[in-house]
């Protein structure tokens, strides 16, 4: 029996816990249906949850089905509880995506699904309550492929399924059918995600959906290797400190014991005491557990949520972060150390409930999601830790990072002391956080001392300049350094590299931000007026309202500091009948950068316990050197200047020849498609995103060819399908077209055959198309408003009317076309393969003839 261990996700009010109640009780898992208005359900086993009607923490269940032993992960639906539901997203095989059928696609769900897609999970999709919903089907699958996936289709839907994946299609051409393997293997891809209707609530649709999970679900490939993933820490009621953790290789035993490296580095060994795989309030005990279970552990104390074990690493960094400081009020006589020490237990159980413990002040700070969370934890507080607690009004968590890119410098040179690190801090994308590497030869600075100053950089949360605000989304290189052979200590390095940081910053242009909320605002038409000037007051960025019967629907993106609070006034303003549904949509540029500066007050100047300066020695005795004078003092030379000069030295990149089309043929069939054309020196910037209209059938043509070969190129597309392209095309795209104009005229000049290159430039303003020939290949930039496969199209169509003709793509919809226009298509892995093969030859070649 295969053993699946499947998330279920939704927005909150979504009938997600309803659903997973269907799916035990229709299993047989239990004999009765619970409710979530009853207070009866089976997976909301917290008192608190049971009183609010929502899941705040994730709770497992066991069922099984046919030949299928599911775990299932039930998870929060409200925003303030979703860094609950991030960690699960690391241990799960599958995830369930709940849609509410009556609501769609709403704020939260979008964050949910980027989620998904930042770790990689197949998805299911239920959508919910149809038996209220006003909705059709068809309206609602079209929100979803909007909104989500243009793949999200049901799979009686044959036309569109065998346009999600490459594969599916191949196998409907040759065979007018899709088997249940290749349905599998493209839900397990993320090429396709099959949506199912119903109503938990009614038991509509769970029978089919069950089978389908059943059917469609496979099992990792199995490893000999032990291997586990933590996703969560939890006290069970007698106190016992409980590890929860997937097994993604080999077997777990009780009494084994388990080497576990802590976040400084430390290796330590710990025994596992007891086995527990838990359903529910309720759990069984046992000895042993295999690849594929989800249990809980006791007897590990040094383990935190994404943890790995064995050969498995640490889940990366979190996306979601508290965005509201708070300072916690002690209302009884609890003293403040052991009120940190309660709270520093209920921070190992949730890392991201920030405690920050201010020894100048006194006082805890915490950082929360908002304020359902901060209702949440008083109740545990008390319940727990008889501990009575009030919070402050939350403060906003603001980030710093940089829009140029500088060299930091740190040198500390006391006597009998010395280190020099050199750092690169350039901008990163939204959302990066700091990214850290390495680009330091070892003949100027051993491995070994690389090591400590990467583990430097990443040991601590360094802060701005302007709020003194954590930075973020900044990319931090090594880029040279110097030790001395005997007077450098660990320590010194330390000290260097945190200086490094701190002189970049002061140099650079340094941006404040604050977090976002994208927003879905349902109310009254009467009330938009009323409702837009306060969104503009607030700095929002919204689209026109969307009007539904006699609501409306705003959506658009607002400062939390500006939004917090509001759902109340509209209640007030709407007679209850607007709502407004919030998620975190990342941090963006502060609205009002100078007013929250001046307001914070800080002085990076004054700051001694981030000292931007270093220290050098003269005389036997160490000085202190001002942060802006540090580069006439430094040993090293500057690696940025180096990098800069390198640079101009091989600034003549090779370009583009711009000329007249050597083929006659192929330029009538051009100026046929958009009239004359002078050749412009503009090149196309964007990735084709605009799909055709669907063709009615699939059938096969079959065509006599005579005459040259003519191959084309969708280049896009190509770029986005080969791997390498696509990672240099992330950073520089002129770069990927380059690259690939020269290996197609490498394989051009060894095939003999006519090859036709085309970037759409539909987006370019004001483009009219150009035609460049570059080394025997013709290069076509189609004019705006005009695809690359809508090209393609009308040439194939002139083309193969005497020659044979190629089509280099992997969109599905264009290779439907091709086919009806009599040419052969070539996916984009193939095509890879074939210029591989070429390039492989002309080596062999060049080599032969030596």
């Amino acid at each position: 029996m295969k053993q699946i261990a499947v998330g279920i996700l939704a927005h909150v009010d979504s009938g997600k816990t309803t659903l997973s109640e269907a799916m035990l009780y229709k299993s047989g898992t239990i004999r009765s249906h619970g409710r979530v208005d009853h207070g009866n359900a089976f997976l909301d086993t917290n008192e608190i949850e049971r009183e609010k009607g929502i899941t705040i923490f994730s709770k497992q269940a066991v069922m099984s089905f046919n030949d299928t032993n599911l775990t299932l992960l039930d998870t929060p639906g409200h925003i303030d509880f979703s860094t609950e539901t991030e960690r699960t997203l690391g241990v799960l095989d599958y995830c369930i995506l709940v849609i509410s059928g009556s609501d769609g696609v709403q704020s939260h769900t979008q964050t949910l699904w980027k989620l998904l897609e930042r770790y990689s999970v197949p998805t299911f999709i239920f959508v919910n309550k149809m038996d209220i919903s006003h909705f059709q089907k068809s309206e609602i699958i079209a929100d979803l492929q909007k909104y989500l996936s243009e793949n999200c289709i049901e799979l009686s839907d044959t036309d569109s399924l065998v346009l999600c994946d490459e594969n599916i299609m191949d196998e409907y051409l040759n065979n007018g059918l899709v088997s249940d393997n290749a349905i599998s293997s493209a839900i397990k891809k993320r090429t396709l995600f099959p949506c199912f209707f119903g109503s938990a609530l009614k038991m509509d649709g769970i029978d089919e959906f069950l089978k389908s999970l059943d059917k469609y679900t496979t099992m990792p490939q199995a490893i000999n290797e032990f291997g586990a993933k933590v996703y969560k820490i939890s006290h069970d009621t007698d106190g016992k400190r409980l590890t929860h953790l997937k097994i993604t290789g080999g077997a777990l035993k009780s009494k084994a014991v388990l080497e576990i490296t802590e976040a400084d580095g430390t290796i330590t060994s710990e025994k596992v005491d007891n086995i527990r795989i838990y359903s529910g309030e309720k759990f069984t005990s046992t000895d042993t557990v295999s690849q594929g279970t989800v249990c809980a552990v006791t007897g590990l104390t040094k383990t935190v949520a994404g943890m790995g074990l064995g050969f498995e690493r640490d889940t990366k960094k979190p996306v979601l972060e508290p965005v509201l400081t708070y300072k916690l009020e002690i209302l009884d006589n609890t003293d403040v150390h052991t009120a940190l020490t309660k709270l520093r237990i209920l921070e190992q159980e949730d890392p991201q409930l920030r405690i920050i413990w201010n020894e100048l002040l006194r006082e805890i700070h915490i950082q929360l999601m908002g304020e359902v969370q901060i209702e949440v934890l008083r109740r545990v507080l008390d319940e727990r830790f008889s501990m009575k607690a009030d919070f402050s009004e939350g403060a906003i968590s603001y980030r710093e990072t940089i829009a140029d890119t500088v060299e930091g410098v740190g040198h500390f040179e006391p006597l009998r002391h010395y280190s020099e690190v050199h750092l690169i801090l350039e901008p990163g994308k939204p959302g990066s956080g700091v990214v850290i590497r390495s680009d330091c030869s070892e003949d100027l600075l051993d491995k070994n001392w690389q090591r400590l100053i990467l583990t430097h950089i990443a040991e601590k949360t360094h802060t701005g300049v302007l709020t003194n605000s954590p930075i973020t989304d900044i990319k931090i290189t090594l880029a040279s350094g110097r030790a001395h052979k005997k007077h450098t200590e660990g320590g010194d390095f330390r000290q260097a590299t945190y200086r490094a940081i701190r002189h970049g910053l002061m140099r650079a242009e340094s941006v404040l931000l604050e977090p976002y909320y994208s927003f879905r605002l349902e109310l009254p038409t009467e009330c938009v007026g009323r409702a837009m000037t306060d969104l503009q007051q607030m700095s929002a960025e919204f689209s026109a309202p969307e009007l539904k019967d006699e609501m409306s629907v705003i959506k658009g993106t607002a400062p939390v500091s500006t939004m917090r609070g509001y759902s109340a006034d509209i209640t007030a303003y709407t007679s209850g009948k607007g709502k407004l549904f919030t998620a975190l949509d990342g941090y963006k540029p502060c609205h009002n950068t100078d007013e929250v500066i001046a307001e914070t007050g800080y002085n990076p100047d004054s700051d001694t316990d981030n000292p931007a300066g270093s220290v050098f020695c003269a005389h036997g005795a160490g000085f202190t050197v001002a942060w802006n004078e540090v580069e006439d003092y430094m040993h090293l030379e500057s690696a940025l200047k180096k990098t800069e000069e390198l640079v101009a030295d091989n600034s003549h990149i090779k370009e583009y020849v711009s000329g007249v089309i050597n083929d006659e043929e192929l330029l009538r069939i051009f100026e046929k498609t958009y009239g004359p054309v002078k050749v412009k020196s503009y090149t196309a910037m964007q990735k084709r995103t605009s799909p055709a209209p669907k063709p009615a059938k699939y059938a096969k043509p079959k065509h006599i060819y005579d005459g040259p070969t003519y191959l084309l190129v969708d280049g896009y597309n190509i770029i986005f399908a080969w791997d390498e392209l696509k990672k240099i095309a992330e950073e520089n795209l002129d770069a990927a077209r380059e690259i690939l104009v020269n290996r197609l005229c490498n394989y051009r000049g060894f095939t003999q055959c006519n090859l036709i290159l085309v970037f759409d430039a539909y987006k370019v303003k004001g483009g009219v198309g150009s035609v460049e020939n570059i080394n025997g290949i013709d290069v076509v930039y189609t004019k705006e408003a005009e695809t690359a496969d809508a090209y393609i199209e009308k040439v194939t169509h002139e083309l193969t009317k005497k020659h044979r003709v190629r089509v280099a793509t992997s969109d599905g919809l264009e290779q439907l076309i091709i086919l009806g226009s009599g040419a052969q298509r070539v996916s984009a892995s193939e095509f890879f393969k074939e210029v591989t093969e070429t390039e492989n030859k002309i080596r062999d070649f060049i080599k032969n003839m030596g």
